[in-house]
């Protein structure tokens, strides 16, 4: 908290790595909350990032949790938070609300809250400006159908209709179905009022989502990314695209339904495009363009590489930029018709695009900026019909605008062996930086935490920041809660490993089935396993099954496995837990950085011990990560062991920590791959799980894993003092007495 505080007062950066399940969120609430209140003439809002829902909810939990405490010791602070998250997860309207695809719900929405729509049927400002413009004064359509939480919302003229207070999702949805609001639209007006603000990454990091969310924020803002050992990793999703050709098919098919709306409103409404295209001379920008009900896309680029200038005449008129679409997507067509990979930088894509075709750099930029222009003009519905031709315009935009730190990879198979062709075309991002810049440039207090950030000052070197302060911390427990083990062979003494060369040994595969089975026996309630990757799971399973090694396994707990299917894996994690508590016992096969190694807490009796089997490499194989390794090394001076190996340990130490999620838990975290002994990889460990590994602990045999954790489960099982005072809880007195000691020393 002391350090949190010295970068707050620095108006600086910091990387805090802070112990798993210890109330790290709670700590930074409440010291932020406090700073905050202690200067409310600096009226520095707090922006709380996490990455997902259920992490957001748990964040607006703590926070009301916090201010209820806060009040109760005689602190009156009116103070307002709120959280923001998809349409999807808000919506009350009684159809929509009931579709499954987030990019449905936002066309249906769309399609009765644009203002068109709105004009068309009587109401809003649009309303009155269209019965202007057209020669036949408008009829007003009574068919037109109309949301009418959102009707209700905008009929309040109040700019933040909802009162101070701490307000979770079903708070808000509660009181949004009281007062028939929508929560959407409802919390987007009240974000500028709030004094917290708790989202998710991308309407942060992604610049086609923060431009409509996070453009209003001020630069004192003090901004939290939670969980933000993958940041890296987000940044580089934000300006990242793929193309397929069902992508291009669906594109060209857009871009028809483009020219016939087009021709249809030249045969009708001819003036409407005359009016549109005057304003394109002009160079003005569309005003209503700051409506974001009619947005179509933001802009994909960052909003430090917009062009401010007119669009380029070529594609000025509707007709001749939907012809220039036509063109770049056939170009694109017949690039993906190659049988080879090609890897290219934007500089020669752009000029083999230009001796082809003859389309230039420039009108390429505004490509995403003229769609959405054409879109509001035609007064288009249904739009997920359009969203693939809005991935090809952010594609030409992107590909445009930026040169250093981008690929082009176009990979014409699938995988290595496959024979037929099903071309992807990748504009990757491999600068993480890039997206993050704005952020670290514009706010003063830019806060980085997660409980497995080690090394530290890889982050700073990777997104190209100064922190003033930097720091990991160890864990202070009254009793060792959690016994860390390193087992590098089974009990034949035949070294366990996922290496690639005996990653299918049958003995290797042998020894890491007898390690589930003899943990399984010892160990009570939960038992969770993570394996590298999928393919491997499915392999070792496969082999497992033929060996007899899972018909041992279910004598002692029943067996579930995680898939890449996200509702069969929310099924087996029911049924996993249900297993747990009903004392039948239970298994969980899982894959580091799978759903399962994220976000879900393995609490108590769901998680008394965590498996690694291997060392959860990426794909190094894959021709995305080879160009990054490569800029990492050219541009950061990062090798590329390096940052394998400290990819591979965040996630591995990210799965072991599943298993402790507070102080009076207990668990076992077993990593089974001789390469875990290796100091190297130990020192990439976080600090709070390094003191407790032992040098007694990292070179076992299955046998004397077991006979280690046999001695350590009767330990946790003799009754706990709860009391934890003057170790790992202080009182008032304990840090008058530590802050006396500090000014002495």
């Amino acid at each position: 908290m002391c350090d949190l505080k010295r970068a707050l007062d620095a108006q600086g950066h910091c990387v805090l790595e802070m112990p798993s399940g210890t109330g790290k969120t709670v700590s930074l609430l409440s010291l932020i909350v406090a700073y905050q209140m202690q200067h409310p003439e600096d009226h520095r809002k707090l922006v709380y990032c996490s990455r997902t829902v259920p992490e957001i909810e748990k964040a607006l939990a703590e926070l009301r949790q916090l201010m209820k405490y806060r009040q109760e010791q005689g602190l009156d602070d009116n103070y307002f938070g709120i959280g923001l998250t998809s349409r999807k997860n808000l919506c009350l309207h009684p159809v929509v609300s009931r579709e499954r695809k987030g990019k449905v719900v936002d066309s249906k929405c769309r399609n009765m809250t644009a203002s068109w729509v709105r004009a068309k049927a009587g109401k809003g400002k649009g309303a009155v400006n269209n019965t202007q413009n057209t020669q036949d004064d408008m009829e007003i359509d009574s068919n037109v159908e109309l949301c009418d939480f959102y009707e209700q919302l905008d009929a309040m003229n109040s700019p933040n209709p909802i009162p101070k207070g701490i307000y979770t999702f079903a708070d808000l949805k509660a009181y949004c179905e009281k007062m028939k609001f929508c929560p959407y639209y409802l919390v987007r007006r009240a974000l500028p009022f709030a004094n917290i603000v708790i989202y998710s990454y991308h309407y942060m990091l992604d610049p086609k989502v923060a431009e409509l969310v996070s453009k209003e924020l001020s630069k004192d803002a003090i901004v939290v990314f939670d969980e933000a050992h993958n940041i890296d990793n987000v940044c580089i999703e934000a300006l990242s695209i793929d193309l397929t050709r069902p992508i291009l098919d669906a594109g060209a098919r857009s871009v028809s339904m483009l020219a016939d709306r087009i021709q249809e409103i030249k045969d009708t409404d001819a003036e409407r495009l005359r009016n549109e295209y005057s304003k394109l001379v002009e160079g003005l920008r569309d005003a209503s363009a700051a409506r974001d009900e009619d947005t179509f896309m933001a802009n994909p680029v960052l909003p430090d590489d917009l062009l401010k200038e007119a669009i380029p005449g070529n594609i000025r008129r509707a007709e001749h930029f939907v012809a220039f679409l036509r063109r770049f997507i056939e170009y694109l067509k017949t690039r993906m018709r190659v049988m080879h990979v090609v890897a290219e930088t934007p500089v020669s894509f752009l000029q083999h695009l230009k001796d082809v075709t003859y389309i230039e750099r420039k009108p390429l930029r505004f490509c995403a900026e003229r769609l959405t222009s054409l879109v509001r003009t035609l007064e288009l519905t249904d739009l997920e019909h359009y969203s693939s031709l809005q991935k090809i315009a952010a594609f030409a935009t992107l590909v445009a605008t930026y040169d250093k730190g981008f690929m082009l990879i176009l990979e014409p198979f699938e995988s290595e062996t496959a024979t037929i062709p099903n071309p992807v075309f990748h504009f990757t991002c491999l600068d993480a930086s890039i997206a993050i810049k704005p952020i670290f440039e514009r706010f003063s207090t830019v806060v980085i935490t997660s409980g497995t950030l080690s090394p530290l000052d890889m982050y700073p070197k990777m997104l190209n920041f100064q922190a003033v302060v930097q720091e990991s911390y160890a864990m202070t427990l009254t009793r060792n809660c959690f016994l860390p083990m390193i087992i590098t062979r089974g009990s034949d003494q035949v070294a366990v490993s996922s290496k690639f060369e005996v990653r299918n040994d049958p003995a290797v595969v042998r020894n890491f089935g007898q390690i589930m089975v003899e943990f399984s026996k010892i160990v009570p309630d939960g038992v969770v396993c993570f394996f590298p990757s999928y393919l491997y799971m499915e392999q070792i399973v496969s082999m497992w099954n033929d060996m007899g090694i899972l018909n041992e396994a279910w004598k002692h707990k029943l067996i579930f496995v995680e898939t890449p299917d996200a509702a069969e894996t929310s099924m087996a994690l029911a049924n996993y837990r249900k297993a747990c508590d009903n004392g039948r016992g239970a298994i969980l096969l899982s894959v580091a950085r799978g759903k399962v190694s994220e976000g879900i807490d393995f609490d108590h009796n769901y998680g008394r011990a965590v498996l690694m089997f291997g060392i959860p490499y990426q794909y190094t194989e894959s021709r995305i990560l080879k160009a990054r390794l490569e800029y990492l090394r050219d541009n950061h001076h990062i090798r590329e062991n390096d940052f394998l190996t400290f990819d591979a340990m965040r996630h591995a130490a990210q799965c072991a920590g599943r298993v402790i999620r507070g102080k009076t838990d207990y668990g076992l975290m077993v990593f089974a791959d001789k390469r875990f002994a290796r100091a190297d990889k130990r020192a990439k460990l976080p600090k709070w799980i390094n003191q407790y590994v032992t040098d007694a602990s990292t070179n076992l045999s299955t046998d004397m894993a077991l006979v280690v954790a046999k001695k350590f489960l009767r330990t946790m099982a003799q009754p706990f003092e709860i009391n934890q005072s003057g170790v790992s809880l202080w009182t008032l007195k304990d840090i008058e007495a530590r802050q006396k000691a500090s000014t002495i020393v």
